[in-house]
């Protein structure tokens, strides 16, 4: 899979109110080859393994984005060339009218971040909030996982509101 990828990304309140309503949740384990120009990153969800090469956002909403699917032993083998170690989290899928949310609930030095994120068909496609959605972080760099590799939550967790901590 390839082409533009255009999404939001929002902070979510305390609580496991999405938990709830979800109709799927996933592990994920991921790593981030150092790259210039772009981020690179090996996935593992459940099974099943990506290679995910993505460029610096141009407007902090949209960048491209090239997605393919890789076994597992090929996953782990780069894995180990990632810098910095791993994201740790699950994953909850949540339907919320014609979108699908996807909220991360991080482990490990980030354990109390959860992240809810929507991709969007274009920049300005209007979109219905659970009402466990808070605060609006795209762009916002240390949002990004692969900042939170070299900058983990446990570091800057009280300079949040105490609702999404």
């Amino acid at each position: 899979m390839s082409g533009l990828e255009i999404e939001r990304k929002f902070l979510v309140r305390k609580g496991d109110a999405f938990k709830r309503v979800a109709f799927s949740s996933s592990h994920i384990k991921q790593g981030y080859i150092p790259a210039d120009g772009a981020t690179v990153r090996i996935r593992v969800r459940d099974e099943k393994a990506y290679l995910t090469i993505k460029s610096h956002s141009w407007n902090g909403i949209a960048r491209y984005e090239f997605e393919k699917e890789i076994s597992l032993d090929e996953a782990e083998h780069l894995l180990e060339l990632c810098k910095g170690g791993v994201i740790d989290k699950r994953r909850y899928l949540v339907k919320s009218g014609n979108h699908t949310f996807e909220v991360d609930e991080f482990y490990g030095k980030n354990e109390g971040l959860v992240m809810a994120e929507v991709e969007l068909g274009n920049e300005n496609e209007s979109f219905e909030k659970p009402d466990f959605i808070g605060d609006e972080v795209t762009g916002d760099k240390r949002f990004y996982n692969s900042h939170l590799l070299s900058y983990p939550f446990c570091l800057w967790r009280e300079t949040l509101p105490e609702e999404y901590r």
